[in-house]
């Protein structure tokens, strides 16, 4: 009996989704066939057009249970496509595609046996939350690049007194040897009911080369070794940003960061995942009830949990690249999460607008951590090369 994972009417509509997502491109042939056994792939009829070879390839595919290796063929296609598709309509085509085959290569009964009554094959409920197992090692790859950050308060040069305790904040690593946090925590101030008091710029100095961050602060409470600062490179109010130069320069990768704003469709939520040094305690990372509320050209709201101490962390996307600076919260009104009404959302200053404003008032800052983000990028753009 020939066995066929999906309807003929099926791999039609996978066809068509291929060619609407730019799939049929001769080249991107190489990356669905990745993974795929070469003397399998070298068994499929190469055609002269695009459309049809695709046709060909899912039509060949379909009727081929599983190769020698263990592998489904079909399968592999189909997931190299949804990590290849942008474009809702023809990734949702993919998406189902791959579940129904992934579900009938396992060999899943459409109704398990045994007592639950009215349980059936495993479905996605609302939206596909899983993130490649990568995910994982990528964010402890990140969270190298955070420190807390301690910040003493002067007034006219000297120690403020009394009470001249230091402030605690978050910062990362924008450039090999340039720390990034906001501005509020080197100005390292209590606001008081109605204002935040205002440093004067040379303390604001002082404040900054007083500044000692630990890195590899984690959780098991061991106190690692605090790293000064040599200089206040960059700062604006408005924006919330601070940018100081450590005294050593350490032996980290600096974060890759977005240069665009970050935009989001209601119909397709975004999850923003943040690394923080909540109340000056060990590290922790957000990840759960993550969801980004809404974005215009400078800020990022977000109801991903942050706590005092958290000012100046990164707002990742799941490809830990990041999109804000967290600076603090913002009351609502009329706003829902989870079935509940929330009184405050989180938000941070867009990353995009940091260097934008670098750009124009501190060219030569601009331009170290432009050449850092370059160097960092390389490596990711010679391995699609080579994988092309």
């Amino acid at each position: 009996m020939s066995h066929a994972y999906l309807p003929s009417e099926e791999v039609v509509r996978l066809s068509d989704a291929a060619l609407e997502a730019g799939l049929a491109d001769p080249v991107v042939r190489t990356l669905l066939f990745d993974g795929i056994m070469p003397k399998y792939r070298g068994t499929l009829p190469l055609l002269a057009a695009p459309g049809l070879q695709v046709r060909s390839d899912l039509n060949a595919m379909n009727r081929v249970e599983r190769l020698v290796d263990g592998s489904v063929p079909l399968e592999v296609w189909l997931r190299n496509a949804v990590a290849q598709t942008v474009a809702a309509d023809p990734l949702a085509v993919f998406q189902r595609a791959l579940d129904e085959v992934a579900r009938n290569a396992a060999g899943e009964p459409d109704v398990p046996a045994g007592p639950a009554e009215g349980e059936t094959k495993e479905e996605v409920v609302h939206h596909d939350d899983t993130v490649p197992f990568e995910f994982l090692q990528g964010g402890a790859l990140a969270g190298l690049s955070v420190a807390r950050i301690k910040v003493s308060p002067y007034q006219a040069g000297a120690p403020l007194q009394p009470n001249g305790y230091p402030h605690s904040g978050t910062g990362w690593l924008i450039a090999p040897g340039l720390l990034v946090t906001n501005h509020h925590v080197v100005n390292a101030r209590t606001r008081s009911a109605t204002e935040l008091t205002a440093v004067a710029p040379d303390d604001l100095r002082l404040q900054a080369r007083g500044s000692r961050s630990r890195f590899d602060y984690g959780a098991d409470g061991t106190e690692t070794e605090e790293v000064t600062a040599s200089e206040l490179v960059a700062w604006d109010e408005g924006l919330d940003y601070a940018i100081l130069r450590l005294s050593d320069q350490l032996a980290r990768p600096a974060l890759r960061v977005a240069t665009v704003p970050l935009t989001v469709d209601r119909e397709e939520p975004v999850a923003v995942n943040i690394i923080q040094h909540p109340g000056g305690l060990p590290k922790r990372v957000a990840l759960r009830n993550n969801l980004v509320y809404e974005t215009d050209g400078d800020d990022v709201r977000y109801f991903t949990d942050t706590r005092g101490g958290s000012s100046g962390s990164p707002v990742f996307t799941d490809d830990w690249k990041v999109v804000a600076l967290h600076r603090g919260t913002r009351r609502v009104e009329d706003v829902s999460f989870q079935g509940k009404t929330t009184a405050f959302v989180n938000v941070g200053t867009q990353i995009s607008s940091v260097l934008r404003h670098l750009e124009h008032t501190s060219p030569e800052a601009h331009a170290e951590i432009t050449a850092a983000q370059t160097a960092l990028a390389a490596p990711a753009e010679r391995s699609r090369t080579e994988v092309a």
